[in-house]
């Protein structure tokens, strides 16, 4: 399942770092703790998004001037998930970074059909390598037309689901077909514009930093519709848990994507159409980070 967290910004121009999927983890993992489940504590099988709203860019970061702002969680489970939002609809007041924010309601995607061949876009950076510690193999650029590119995801993807234990030792033989196949002509538009598709991102595990590289573009995923299912709900390549290798279609067919889910804060009244501003939940391909010079 995946569910849209939204969140009424209290003091408009604020901003984030450019980089941010750190304070989102840390955030979550508070909360999960606080909550007090142990079983949970633990729990990997998540990811979640970038924070999306009306954004201007400056030297300090992403400044949000929506009245609305997004989160995008996801997991198979639905224990997990509404345990986590029950510690969210409980903090009344959160502060990120320089953001105060304040839960108003929740959303539920529209689960889509996927296929054996699905585009998709990243809405937090893709991650390929675990880095070990004091080593710099996780900054490596690797190009995204290469089989290792593609290579490095199947074998994340495929630990990952076995580590599961959600599918039996002959599906698991059937997953064999994995192909990874960049937008190759974003991708050159990007380095003839002299933006940025990969960056440097930190990444703090049992309190140890971690610099890894992570990629943000549109590509096709060629896999079995299960594969598919479970990338689009436990993220793609590493550190899905700590807000990376989230995606979303690139296409999504017409009609309402959301329903209203059952957390909401008493009293809130949304916003009327002409009102609320429409957020960028699937930012357009490439995503949000755009607008810096190339970094190869």
């Amino acid at each position: 399942m995946r569910v849209r967290l939204i969140f009424s910004l209290k003091n408009k121009g604020s901003y984030l770092p450019f980089h941010h999927q750190y304070i989102l983890a840390q955030f979550l993992k508070g909360l999960i703790v606080k909550g007090g489940r142990e079983e949970f504590f633990n729990y990997n099988y998540f990811n979640f998004s970038g924070l999306k709203g009306q954004t201007k860019v400056s030297r300090s970061g992403l400044h949000y001037y929506s009245s609305l702002v997004t989160l995008v969680l996801a997991s198979q489970s639905e224990e997990f998930m509404d345990y986590l939002l029950e510690q969210v609809f409980a903090t009344p007041k959160i502060e990120l970074g320089n953001l105060i924010l304040s839960p108003e309601y929740t959303e539920i995607e529209e689960e889509p059909t996927l296929e054996t061949s699905n585009k998709f876009v990243c809405i937090s950076p893709l991650v390929l390598i675990t880095p070990a510690f004091n080593e710099e193999a996780g900054k490596r650029f690797i190009s995204p037309d290469s089989d290792e590119f593609s290579d490095l995801l199947y074998e994340s993807t495929l630990t990952r689901m076995e580590r599961s234990g959600w599918y039996t030792p002959e599906q698991m033989e059937s997953f064999y077909k994995f192909q990874v196949v960049p937008d190759m002509v974003y991708v050159n538009k990007l380095k003839e514009q002299q933006k940025k598709f990969a960056r440097i991102y930190a990444v703090y595990d049992m309190d140890v930093k971690y610099e890894v590289r992570g990629y943000t573009l549109p590509f096709t995923l060629y896999a079995a519709p299960e594969v598919q299912d479970f990338v689009f709900k436990c993220g793609l390549g590493a550190f899905t848990h700590k807000g990376f290798g989230m995606l979303d279609l690139a296409n999504h067919p017409a009609g309402n994507r959301t329903t209203t889910y059952k957390f909401k804060r008493e009293g809130f009244v949304p916003y009327r159409p002409t009102e609320r501003v429409r957020q960028n939940v699937a930012p357009a391909e490439g995503g949000e980070e755009s607008t810096e010079s190339s970094e190869d």
